[in-house]
């Protein structure tokens, strides 16, 4: 009940007519596609499992529609839905790499091609300011603006890392690297169904310099499962950010970001699997072992540095890891990632809209998960039946060129050194070719 005058305060500030102008009702409409092609070239495999990236050659198209719309029908509350659709498939069906070529891809392809409501959520807004900053219109904005200082409310379906863990350098398998280790901290087991998204909510309370959030998510009822679990009090994916902006250089702020992350849902333990693999004189099996209510928790930390005024040069960094024994539920199987890299703008040249990107990653697996997979356990993503570990390496490079506003190709290449963890196999070669058409349009009304 000592909640109930802070909300009600909070309603009636939401209602208050804020005194700068810019945060009139608006609109969005936009759209997007991606294709992604492929190829992967003959790689040393002396030996290959149920889940192993396969030696090839190999090629793959992945191709992805997405319609974004938006309204703010007033100054406070902000609406949006974004139905999507992802076809073709990943090399090898996505298995074999923690660090997998191409975030485009669905994760499970047994789980069809058929049209789904990617996001579909509101947004409040509560000024505590009448100062505002401006807000450009974007895939996931209404254009105006937004007060300084504010708590946001989100909820709904949308994904957990549209809030959390984001990065102004390396974030959009769309626009930026395609490497799962290098758009998100891969030891960053998030909550999401195959596809990347959930049901949630979210909080934030911002201020010029700084910000806190919080939110919790639907976990998937299985590893890498389509379906999210109905039972909100034994499986639910919780985490907490703080971001910090320091001007170390002048009109270039540097911006960290510190996540902490547990997540509750009916998953297994490798120390268990092992252990019961070796009562019965069987292999391994993770999902023989799980349980209601089990627990896997991390970290992430996350650095941003413009180099200039525009942002458009700049470096970033990533180090995350979580508890290495419970089971990879979400995203993709790791327990340890570090990744650093740079963006060049193309205004270096005389092309301002063009990027050059270069970056690393590594991934690295807890003690007890490598014995699983060394004993011929299998995951929802990796299983080559046997393993010489050895953390797995990335290099990741891509020059983007922007051809008119609305299209960008962008030619990229990727080698993985040691791959799935497996020193008897590699290093594996990836070249692609992206084309991505983006448009939008939006509209700031008054009140």
């Amino acid at each position: 009940m000592r909640s109930l005058p802070l909300a009600f305060a909070l309603v009636l500030r939401a209602a208050s007519p804020v005194t700068a102008e810019g945060w009139p009702p608006g609109w969005l409409l936009g759209g997007q596609t991606t294709v992604v092609w492929q190829h992967l070239f003959p790689f040393r495999s002396p030996y290959q499992g149920p889940n192993s990236l396969r030696p090839g050659p190999d090629d793959a198209v992945s191709h992805s529609y997405t319609l974004y719309t938006g309204v703010r029908p007033v100054s406070w509350l902000e609406l949006y839905v974004d139905p999507e659709m992802i076809r073709g498939g990943g090399l090898s069906d996505a298995l074999g790499l923690a660090g997998f070529t191409n975030g485009e891809v669905i994760r499970n392809p047994t789980i069809g091609q058929d049209p789904y409501l990617a996001r579909a959520f509101a947004r409040i807004t509560v000024p505590f300011s009448d100062e505002t900053e401006p807000v450009d219109a974007s895939l996931f904005q209404v254009p105006g603006a937004r007060p300084v200082r504010r708590l946001t409310l989100t909820g709904g379906v949308l994904g957990t890392t549209d809030i959390f863990e984001t990065n102004r350098y390396a974030n959009s398998t769309r626009t930026q690297f395609l490497n799962w280790a290098l758009i998100n901290d891969a030891a960053y087991d998030f909550a999401a169904d195959t596809r990347g998204y959930s049901r949630g909510v979210a909080i934030e309370w911002a201020d010029r310099d700084w910000a806190v959030r919080a939110g919790s998510f639907q976990m998937p009822t299985v590893a890498n499962g389509e379906d999210l679990d109905g039972d909100l009090l034994h499986s639910h994916g919780d985490q907490l950010e703080i971001e910090v902006q320091e001007t170390l250089l002048p009109d270039r702020p540097t911006v960290l970001r510190a996540l902490g992350f547990e997540n509750r849902a009916r998953m297994g333990d490798y120390r268990d699997a092992i252990a019961l693999a070796e009562r019965t004189g069987t292999i391994p099996d993770i999902t023989r072992t799980r349980r209601r209510n089990a627990v896997k928790y991390g970290f992430a930390l996350n650095l941003e540095q413009p180099l200039t005024p525009d942002g458009a040069t700049g470096v970033f960094a990533r180090l995350g890891a979580n508890d290495g024994a419970t089971e990879s539920f979400c995203y993709t199987e790791a327990e340890r990632n570090v990744s650093a890299g740079a963006q060049l703008g193309g205004a270096l040249w005389g092309r301002t809209d063009d990027r050059f990107s270069l970056a690393m990653a590594a991934n690295g697996l807890g003690a007890a998960h490598a014995a699983y997979l060394r004993r011929g356990g299998l995951g929802f993503l990796l299983g080559d039946g046997r393993l010489s570990y050895r953390p797995e390496t990335i290099l990741e490079t891509y020059y983007a060129w922007r051809v008119v506003p609305w299209v960008t190709l962008t030619a990229d290449y990727q080698l993985v050194i040691d791959p799935g963890y497996n020193a008897d196999r590699g290093p594996v070669s990836v070249v692609s070719l992206r084309a991505h058409l983006e448009a939008f349009t939006g509209s700031v009304g008054r009140d």
